[in-house]
């Protein structure tokens, strides 16, 4: 059953080109899987899988106390792999075929208003190059929504400053390029002008737009640590996250007038009903607004 775990995260690689945390999310969920079929099942075939056993499989994670989300994601990695093992004739039925996805509670986005956007983008301490990075960073981030997976894999060759645009590869290695605005794009020169060279290691080239204190790319982890701390320096009270800045991009534009389709292009979803939660993000921001100010609210 491992070998046929390995062969289709093999395909998730190749043939998907799915996002290394996406493909780590997949092998996670069906190790857990496996391993239940094998010891609690005591089946030693997946041939041998039935419905009743995925359905075993869901209650015990329920019964652990799991919540509906992350059992949705434990469904669509079983039903992605059975289905992956049927069209490759590994097995002779597809037991997920009726297995119902539960219900997902879909919580509003998180986003900063406009004074908190500019206390995080005062925080960074622009006298030093790793400050000049750190806001380089964050006005890349809020000018062009990417996720940060996305940020910390550009390259300097990505960034096109005279033409105003920056270029990046998404979910499914699908390139998009995204507009950059004034701001961003004076910030990035300071960046590439007076920080990214101090920071650039002697003993290791590399092509990485962004660098840590040793000279090479830096991580999603470090961005992170990054942040946190930038937060807190600003005071904003909020539980902010790199995600953060992507929401509060997408939500500022639909506020200002944007079209939603120019939005999902930007922000790389495959599907506008990704996009539009954040109609109703506005909406909600809307009824407060006038909650706090009617003065017969």
């Amino acid at each position: 059953m491992k070998d046929q775990l390995q062969d289709f995260i093999h395909y998730m690689v190749v043939e998907k080109g799915l996002a290394k945390n996406t493909i780590a999310a997949y092998e996670r969920d069906l190790k857990r899987y496996l391993l239940y079929l094998e010891k609690v099942e005591q089946l030693s075939s997946l041939n041998e899988v039935t419905r009743v056993h995925i359905v075993q499989f869901l209650n015990e994670l329920k019964t652990e106390g799991k919540s509906s989300k992350t059992i949705a994601r434990h469904v669509a990695s079983v039903r992605s792999f059975h289905q992956f093992l049927l069209r490759e004739k590994a097995v002779d039925q597809d037991p997920s075929v009726h297995i119902e996805t539960p219900q997902t509670e879909k919580k509003l986005p998180k986003v900063l208003n406009l004074s908190e956007v500019e206390a995080l983008m005062e925080a960074p301490d622009r006298s030093t190059p790793f400050g000049l990075r750190d806001q380089a960073m964050l006005e890349l981030l809020y000018a062009t929504g990417i996720r940060v997976s996305e940020l910390t894999s550009l390259n300097l060759e990505d960034i096109h400053l005279t033409m105003g645009f920056v270029r990046c590869f998404g979910k499914g290695n699908k390139e998009r390029i995204i507009p950059i605005g004034k701001t961003a794009i004076h910030v990035l020169e300071t960046y590439l002008q007076d920080g990214r060279p101090k920071l650039k290691s002697a003993k290791h080239t590399t092509e990485a737009l962004f660098l840590n204190h040793h000279g090479n790319r830096l991580t999603r982890q470090g961005f992170w640590k990054i942040l946190k701390a930038l937060a807190q320096k600003s005071n904003i009270q909020k539980d902010l996250t790199p995600h953060t800045l992507r929401h509060s991009f997408a939500t500022h534009l639909l506020e200002n007038g944007a079209d939603l389709r120019a939005v999902q292009e930007m922000l790389g979803h495959a599907d506008i009903s990704t996009t539009q939660i954040y109609t109703h993000v506005t909406k909600t921001r809307m009824k407060d607004v006038y909650t706090k100010f009617h003065p017969r609210a």
